[in-house]
């Protein structure tokens, strides 16, 4: 069931991912039932007024979670490496990349917080030559065992320029359920949505040794837009 369109169009015509118009429709069903009867049966208006505005920002927070920008990478495709997500950068690494790659690998991550748009992009152009679901745990998405201990998604990529690159969907301390579009086989685009994760996660990508690193931990990139890598 789609959204209401003044829903859709809410906040400068911003469009509202899938993965949240079933539980916005369902957050504001439950407000509304929680809302009503206080205002008919409990006065004066101080209470009633207090949990309305409660309400609001309760689902403002959560749509704006679930906002979905439509982006478009201008810059050169080939041989580029675009961020997966909006957030911060929080790691740059030498590590190892056992489950795709099998080799050391520079790890880039980026954390996305719970105000940030939490869609995911491709970084590379190309096909996707492998994907696996992992259960874990969920430990706050900062810490460094993270990247292994956690729910996760990997998703492994042949560029179109023949390198291949690991990207890695993982599940933080808030977030429960990492959703993955990718399949074995289909054809990857910078353009295009990877996945989704709900409510403040992160993102490593793993890339070959060589490869030229554009951004610096602690700065902010945009899913689709901001350019993080060029291969050599």
């Amino acid at each position: 069931m789609p959204l209401p369109f003044h829903i859709q169009t809410l906040a400068i015509g911003m469009k509202i991912h899938r993965e949240g118009t079933n539980i916005l429709i369902l957050l504001f069903i439950v407000l509304a039932a929680l809302n009503v009867p206080i205002w008919l049966f409990i006065p004066p208006y101080i209470i009633p007024g207090i949990l309305s505005a409660i309400s609001i920002v309760v689902y403002c927070f959560v749509f704006n979670f679930f906002r979905c920008p439509q982006r478009h990478y201008h810059g050169e495709r080939r041989g580029m490496v675009v961020s997966s997500v909006d957030g911060k950068v929080v790691a740059i690494e030498r590590t190892y990349e056992g489950e795709y790659l099998k080799s050391d690998a520079i790890m880039l991550s980026v954390f996305m917080s719970p105000l940030n748009v939490h869609a995911n992009w491709f970084p590379v152009d190309g096909e996707v030559e492998y994907v696996a679901h992992h259960n874990g745990r969920f430990y706050s998405a900062y810490l460094p065992k993270a990247s292994t201990d956690n729910e996760r998604s990997t998703i492994g990529i042949l560029a179109d320029c023949g390198k291949r690159i690991t990207v890695r969907q993982i599940a933080g301390a808030m977030a429960r359920r990492i959703v993955t579009y990718a399949h074995k086989g289909e054809e990857a685009s910078i353009d295009e949505h990877l996945g989704f994760i709900k409510f403040g996660s992160r993102v490593d990508l793993y890339l070959p040794l060589d490869t030229e690193i554009l951004v610096n931990i602690g700065d902010i990139t945009h899913g689709g837009v901001t350019p993080v890598a060029k291969f050599n």
